[in-house]
């Protein structure tokens, strides 16, 4: 396996911890492929989260937003009754799938229907983060075109 060096990022880029934390984070834990799920792209600013959850009753999944991330488990509840399997496709065993979520990521719902589980997200970027054009003054020396400038930066 090979190892990275992230030192020199350290140094010489601000603001960018946070990727190279998420890189050792990454490399240290690999993601557990059960449950499958898919991750898609519904339009500009919205995705969806699809897990097959054979065997699982609504009550035994839970879904918990903290920050930046996102945790999906599931708990099996026993039954009590033994069974003896001569095959054993369907998995239906206990779960944690956690997915990293980017800025401003917000889950806005979730169903869960015929064994399939739908997480619906939309990133919100705030208007203070959107990028806004700045008029050019005419250069007049009077300040106005700054003022000017700082009062659309008070209005948004």
């Amino acid at each position: 396996m090979r190892t990275f060096d992230l030192a020199p990022l350290y140094r010489s880029a601000i603001g960018f911890d946070r990727l190279a934390q998420l890189l050792n984070e990454q490399r240290a834990d690999a993601q557990p492929s059960y449950p499958p799920y898919n991750i898609e792209l519904v339009s500009e600013d919205k995705y969806r989260i699809v897990m097959a959850l054979a065997g699982f009753s609504r009550e035994e999944i839970d879904i918990i937003t903290e920050r930046d991330s996102l945790h999906v488990t599931g708990r099996k509840q026993k039954d009590g009754v033994e069974r003896t399997f001569l095959h054993r496709g369907i998995a239906a065993r206990d779960f944690e799938q956690r997915f990293q979520l980017a800025n401003h990521v917000k889950v806005t719902g979730a169903t869960f229907e015929n064994g399939m589980l739908t997480i619906d997200l939309v990133r919100e970027v705030p208007e203070a983060l959107k990028p806004r054009k700045i008029e050019i003054g005419t250069g007049t020396g009077t300040g106005s075109d700054t003022v000017s400038v700082l009062e659309q930066r008070q209005a948004a």
